[in-house]
């Protein structure tokens, strides 16, 4: 059977820190939403893009999103995310499905086709990075995982935690975490938006390093952040130093 990889995003505007995360401009004229799009439109491992929108009215806006940028999408329920997740990969057919939050412009891109290839090699039902800066980490799971995640998790864990189930029930799973260079394994550092001053740090990066978007090196953004503590301390304080999959890690 051929694989089939799909992204999918999961899209609201609601938030009590910040309305509105993934339609915030990085500059005039480019959403993190439509950075994030660029970026795996330059990503040939992954075949296709599914927005995952939330009901409400509120997230009507990207409707016009998904329907400019030429990407799919469904409309589901807004607290079960991880219900989203399934049927964007349910509508563009997916074996396995590529997961970023809709908040983090800069993932490792120079790591998705190391880590599917692995994924496929060695039969895995999920394939996650850990131990990078917060925002830089992206999942790979096989859609039956996801599905088989939701029809045995809880309310809690089909929620924006959706990784939570697999997390904690791990032995039900085929999982493989996957470790960054030595030099980008900084859980002291983060890039990804939930607050204003998230926003100002990924909005210096992006201006900073523009010229090699989409794609934007995970490295080059690490460097930029060691070079510049001023623009680091604007998110220093909601930086979270924990490395969700790291239990499943021997030291």
């Amino acid at each position: 059977m051929s694989r089939r990889l799909v992204a999918a995003l999961a899209c609201r505007n609601t938030g009590s820190r910040l309305y509105g995360k993934p339609m915030q401009n990085l500059e005039k004229g480019c959403t993190i939403l439509e950075h994030i799009i660029a970026a795996i439109r330059a990503t040939p491992e992954i075949d296709d893009i599914v927005l995952g929108i939330s009901e409400g009215i509120d997230n009507m806006n990207f409707i016009g999103v998904a329907k400019a940028l030429g990407v799919g999408y469904i409309l589901g329920d807004e607290k079960d995310v991880l219900w989203r997740l399934v049927q964007c990969g349910r509508a563009a057919r997916a074996t396995d499905v590529f997961r970023v939050t809709t908040e983090c412009p800069f993932p490792a891109w120079e790591l998705v086709a190391d880590v599917w290839q692995r994924h496929l090699a060695h039969g895995n039902d999920i394939t996650v990075t850990e131990f990078m800066p917060e925002g830089m980490c992206f999942e790979i799971y096989s859609l039956d995982a996801l599905e088989k995640s939701h029809e045995q998790g809880d309310d809690a864990d089909r929620s924006e935690y959706c990784s939570a189930y697999a997390r904690r029930c791990h032995d039900q799973f085929r999982i493989e975490v996957v470790s960054p260079p030595a030099s980008w394994r900084r859980l002291d550092l983060r890039v990804t938006v939930d607050n204003p001053e998230d926003l100002a740090l990924c909005r210096h990066v992006y201006r900073a390093l523009k010229h090699k978007a989409p794609r934007i090196p995970a490295g080059d953004v690490i460097a930029f952040l060691d070079a510049h503590p001023d623009v680091t301390a604007l998110a220093a304080p909601f930086v979270k130093s924990d490395a969700l999959w790291g239990h499943l890690v021997t030291p």
